[in-house]
């Protein structure tokens, strides 16, 4: 009598079909953690135990048709027969949509775990290259307050020096002799013009030393400026250097991130092509078949499997 109902009710065959498909599904871990042969090997015992109970459960069903058969109930042999195909190929579309689902479940999972470390690499990368430009901040600032203090100390040094001793013109010495030359001989109103002329003489040459000696003092600063900005200049070539480098570096690095991405994604893509191709395979021969016993179905699932 149930074998009848079921025979006669495809709701609850496919209800009871999914019931024993249920109860021995088993997890199945994402593909890139643990590793893809250990998550594939374990979806195929998954995938092996759940089809011998449904096997089991169609071939219970396909022995009702042949006792029918050989009942002579042709009507409910018919009924059994077309309620098996119905189930079978409910069952195939229901193995083929959990499949798509577990599949882009782990395709997600990839993209997901992508994504996670992109932004990590992301995140670490943007605060090492902001690390590297506050250093290279702190040490400008550094050489800047440096040299600032030894400017300081070096003018100081270079004003404290003494003035060079005047080394004055033949025409002012000339002059001096002349003026003492008169004073000895009483004419001292010549001897005060040749003076006068002299000492403005004096001056102006003594003005001139000084200008001179300023203008040398302003050199040598100058010089000591353009020593200190050429030092300036040579550190900031050096973070301009480690800062082209580090940008190559985690370009590298990205690189080889995505390229380390594609090669997960496309194992994937080749086991998921794998692994549709072994279950339309298992489908087709095992929810097709019209074998005689359950034993015989199981040993045919698992050498099917083993290929």
């Amino acid at each position: 009598e149930l074998f009848d109902w079921l025979a006669r009710d495809q709701a609850a065959c496919a209800v009871l079909l999914v019931l024993i498909a249920s109860s021995l599904s088993v997890f199945r871990a994402p593909l890139i953690s643990p590793p893809m042969a250990d998550t594939t090997q374990q979806s195929q015992q998954g995938l092996e135990t759940e089809d011998s109970a449904v096997q089991d459960f169609l071939q219970i069903l396909e022995e009702h048709r042949k006792n029918c058969e050989r009942q002579g109930k042709y009507v409910e042999a018919e009924i059994a027969k077309n309620r098996l195909e119905e189930l079978r190929q409910h069952e195939e579309n229901r193995r083929r949509e959990a499949m798509r689902s577990r599949q882009i479940a782990e395709r997600l999972g990839v993209e997901e775990a992508h994504m996670l470390e992109f932004q990590q690499f992301n995140a670490l990368w943007d605060k090492r290259m902001a690390e590297f430009e506050q250093k290279s901040a702190d040490l400008e600032e550094a050489m800047k307050e440096r040299h600032g203090t030894e400017l300081m100390e070096y003018i100081r040094n270079a004003q404290s020096e003494p003035l060079r001793k005047p080394k004055f013109s033949k025409e002012l010495l000339n002059l001096r002799k002349i003026q003492q030359t008169l004073a000895k001989q009483k004419e001292y109103a010549e001897a005060h013009k040749i003076k006068l002329k002299a000492d403005n003489l004096e001056a102006f040459e003594l003005e001139k030393m000084r200008n001179q000696h300023q203008m040398r003092l302003s050199n040598v600063v100058e010089k000591f400026k353009a020593k200190q900005t050429a030092e300036l200049q040579a550190l900031r070539k050096r973070v301009q250097t480690g800062r082209e480098e580090q940008k190559k570096q985690r370009q590298l690095d990205l690189e080889r991130l995505l390229q380390r991405y594609q090669n997960v994604k496309s194992e994937l893509e080749s086991q998921q092509n794998i692994e549709r191709i072994r279950a339309e395979k298992f489908m087709n021969y095992h929810l097709s078949s019209k074998s005689t016993s359950p034993g015989a179905n199981r040993q045919a699932s698992a050498g099917s499997l083993g290929q």
